[in-house]
């Protein structure tokens, strides 16, 4: 799924314009970004630089106004809507600031939700969903709802379900932003852990300089620009 050259994720002169009205904001402008399978990679800047819209191009849920965004051998401004949401998921895992759990499912419903979408029998998705639990070391809370779980078991119950249905990349948008300081630093082991022992090719979006320390590349985009 890599290139010839090993990258998992190839931007080539993208721009992202977004209108209000008559007017043009310019939010990304002439990226080139490649981002080798297995690495580890933190996108650092102030906010508005862009850094989640890069992001959200990179993971398939927004398409470019111009230019190249090739992830895991497509192209995805190539792709039709139903194409690029299979694609979506069986390539990409999401771990969100605010979790994104759902509080009437139990944590490892929570974990399960990705797998729905698979052709893996019933049997098939709760060795998955058990597995993804022990990853992330919460085997014995699988039928604890949200609220009761902390926030950094939160944030771990919604690892699990990101990495649940073994995805090529795993897109991370300040994952630690809502978490105290022992708990950040669990979460930061733990998506260390899995991209050395599972080679998750990781992409995290942060303003904390003590996280992207965990990553193998730093890159700051200020203004819709990378800095060189």
């Amino acid at each position: 799924m890599a290139s010839e050259n090993g990258n998992l994720v190839e931007l080539r002169d993208v721009h992202k314009v977004y209108h209000r009205d008559r007017i043009e904001i310019p939010v990304l402008q002439g990226i080139n970004l490649s981002v080798k399978q297995g690495e580890f990679l933190a996108l650092m800047g102030p906010s508005g630089s862009g850094k989640s819209t890069l992001l959200n191009l990179i993971a398939g849920i927004d398409l470019p106004t111009k230019g190249d965004v090739r992830v895991a051998g497509e192209s995805l401004g190539a792709l039709k809507p139903d194409k690029l949401a299979k694609w979506r998921a069986r390539h990409v895992g999401f771990i969100f600031q605010l979790y994104n759990l759902i509080p009437v499912l139990t944590a490892a419903q929570n974990v399960e939700l990705p797998l729905l979408l698979t052709r893996l029998s019933g049997k098939e998705r709760r060795e998955r969903v058990k597995l993804a639990l022990k990853l992330v070391s919460l085997a014995d809370r699988d039928d604890h709802y949200p609220r009761m779980l902390s926030g950094g078991e939160e944030q771990r119950v919604a690892i699990a379900r990101a990495i649940v249905a073994d995805p090529t990349l795993l897109v991370a948008d300040e994952p630690t932003g809502d978490l105290d300081a022992r708990n950040a630093t669990e979460i930061l082991t733990l998506l260390k852990r899995l991209n050395e022992e599972l080679q998750k090719t990781i992409i995290m979006v942060t303003h904390d300089p003590h996280a992207a320390e965990r990553a193998h590349v730093t890159v700051h985009l200020d203004k819709g620009v990378l800095a060189p």
